[in-house]
């Protein structure tokens, strides 16, 4: 029997099932029965609180979208527990999501309701919020170029062609204060180099996560990094680190810092909109160019 022909009797046991895979390859199962079930090759545990909202759905471009609301859990046994932790440290931003509705007293009956991803997630109160985005979301993002006097590739992308594995540098952390200053040994490269760049955690806590520098300085000896935003997990002495170096993406450090001019996707030549509305003048530059 399918599921349309179970639903057909009048007489149902149905629930929702979530299956969450984490970008690190991790997949959880939940369900809203208050049973465990098994199927796919994973079980989808009763003991997580995990319930959702309506779904909209519609037949347009228009995101399909839903909540999905579940209990915080510092359990590490349970393979389905979502820790506070977890979520500070980013585990399940942009995790992929699948929802089925499923016939509980055979597991084998059931349809694909959803499919798309964790966008937004809120907790508070002991338990969580999490939006799930549908597949049309991909349509949101912007296509095309914009032209612009500083380059619009990403540096070590397909556009750029900078081999960023040969810029790679791997450190040690030393001293760190409030997750987002930290100090290691200085790397032989000039002051301002990670400016911009990735601080990539390798090993400890916050193993895979990575900040972006704001401030790159040699004090005494050793190399201080200022992160924008704090890690999302512990980083304490002794961590392994990967750096990468950071691109303002101007045309002078595209040619002097990378020798990469050849590849420089920018237009800084192209007059400003501040020169359409420009007037005659004796003194000064006036030819358009980007100040």
């Amino acid at each position: 029997m399918s599921l349309a022909d179970h639903l057909a009797t009048g007489i149902t046991s149905v629930c929702r099932c979530w299956r969450v895979t984490r970008r690190d390859g991790v997949a959880l199962g939940f369900t809203d029965h208050d049973r465990d079930l098994v199927f796919d090759g994973l079980t989808f545990r009763a003991d997580t609180g995990l319930s959702a909202r309506e779904s909209v759905r519609s037949t347009g471009l228009a995101v399909d979208n839903s909540e999905a609301l579940g209990i915080l859990s510092d359990d590490a046994v349970s393979a389905a527990a979502v820790s506070a932790a977890d979520i500070e440290a980013g585990s399940y931003d942009g995790a992929e999501v699948e929802a089925w509705l499923v016939n509980w007293r055979a597991p084998e009956e059931r349809r694909v309701r959803f499919r798309g991803h964790i966008g937004e997630l809120r907790r508070g109160g002991g338990a969580f919020v999490a939006e799930l985005r549908g597949l049309t979301d991909a349509l949101n993002a912007p296509v095309g170029r914009a032209y612009g006097p500083r380059c619009d590739a990403l540096l070590g992308d397909a556009a750029c062609g900078v081999d960023l594995e040969a810029l790679a540098e791997t450190a040690v952390a030393g001293a760190v204060a409030d997750g987002r200053v930290l100090r290691c040994a200085d790397t032989g490269r000039a002051e301002g180099w990670y400016e911009g760049g990735r601080l990539e955690v390798t090993s400890g806590a916050a193993a895979g996560l990575a900040g972006i520098v704001k401030h790159d300085r040699i004090e005494a000896g050793e190399r201080v990094l200022v992160l924008w935003e704090p890690i999302r997990a512990p980083v304490v002495a002794g961590d392994a680190l990967r750096l990468l170096p950071g691109c303002d993406k101007a045309a002078g450090t595209c040619r002097e810092k990378f020798h990469n001019f050849m590849n420089f996707r920018g237009f800084p030549h192209i007059p400003g909109e501040d020169w359409l509305a420009a007037v005659p003048r004796r003194d000064g530059d006036n030819d358009g160019g980007a100040r």
